[in-house]
């Protein structure tokens, strides 16, 4: 959901041209079929309940819109296929995200590989699954009203507050303070010894909140805000992808030219997370940030509070709690 940009720019006005292919393309099908096979095989592994969601999904081509497993297609998509819609496009062929799209229930509206930073299939696939995260957080009862809660759009009824929020990145003693936090938070994942990791896990959680504290009460929202939605869709991504490991493809999908195999991409995922979380600067990657940071927490909660889990829709909006139970 980093572009959510797309769902807040904007109410497109649907067009009332031809759609001018009616044809998806046939790498693009197979990639979405996999995608609903894979859901299937693993989701409800990482998340408990996950598969009760529904998950349509629009795949965004240079020209056309094509929906798929979505209750009730608006009146501007012409039936194209068994459970396929298509119209011409109206949204960025570069997007990845997830959003109410037609009304209720959220939508995975995504470009092909080749125009999103996935660039190749197999992680275009587990984006697509960082996105179904999003519509299981959107399913919710409560989700929206937690949001609104917040009170931090200030007035802004598109959404873009959620990507616009002045948080003072660039404040110097904010930037130090994460930096140290960052790299506590490294440390403490790379510990191997039971007994020195509880000790760094417990003086993680004691800066944690020091960071915090230095915060204004709504820029600690709007930091906690995010971790809890993007930093846990990024953690579910690498889980989903870890999960995945000893999943097998259809032939079609195998076939594809810029086939990945599962167990290759596992292996390499979690270092990709926290590699990126070693190189983030604050100060330049500002909201960005929240992706590899948010997930590395959830890997430390996996070690320090097993069952934090269990509370993620319960005490939506926020992971402070959860740091609390693993004390």
């Amino acid at each position: 959901m980093r572009h959510l940009i797309v769902l807040l720019l904007l109410a497109i006005p649907a067009v009332s041209q031809q759609v001018s292919t009616s044809q998806i393309p046939a790498p693009d099908a197979i990639r979405i079929k996999e995608f609903y096979r894979l859901a299937s095989a693993i989701q409800d592994g990482v998340w408990a309940d996950w598969s009760k969601v529904p998950a349509p999904l629009m795949l965004v081509t240079s020209e056309t819109e094509f929906l798929t497993h979505h209750p009730s297609p608006s009146k501007e998509f012409k039936k194209v296929g068994e459970d396929l819609y298509a119209r011409p496009r109206q949204f960025p062929a570069k997007l990845q995200a997830t959003f109410p799209a037609f009304g209720p229930p959220s939508v995975i509206v995504i470009g092909e590989p080749a125009n999103t930073e996935s660039k190749a299939s197999t992680p275009w696939l587990f984006t697509v699954m960082h996105e179904h995260f999003h519509q299981l957080q959107n399913a919710q009862p409560g989700y929206f009203k937690a949001v609104d809660d917040l009170g931090l759009s200030r007035g802004d009824t598109t959404g873009m507050w959620m990507l616009n929020y002045p948080f003072p990145y660039e404040r110097p003693e904010v930037v130090e303070a994460f930096g140290h936090l960052r790299d506590l938070l490294l440390r403490a994942l790379n510990e191997k010894d039971a007994g020195t990791f509880e000790k760094v896990a417990k003086e993680y959680v004691e800066q944690r909140k020091k960071f915090f504290a230095q915060l204004s009460d709504d820029d600690h929202k709007y930091f906690s805000f995010q971790l809890w939605q993007e930093g846990v869709a990024r953690y579910t991504q690498v889980k989903a992808a870890e999960a995945a490991a000893q999943y097998e493809p259809t032939a079609e999908y195998a076939a594809l030219p810029d086939f990945e195999s599962f167990s290759k991409y596992a292996a390499r995922a979690r270092a990709e997370t926290l590699d990126e979380l070693r190189q983030a600067d604050l100060a330049t990657w500002k909201r960005i940030i929240v992706y590899s940071f948010g997930a590395a927490e959830g890997f430390l909660l996996d070690r320090m509070n097993p069952k934090w889990k269990a509370q993620y829709f319960q005490k939506m909006v926020s992971t402070d709690s959860y740091f609390e139970l693993g004390k």
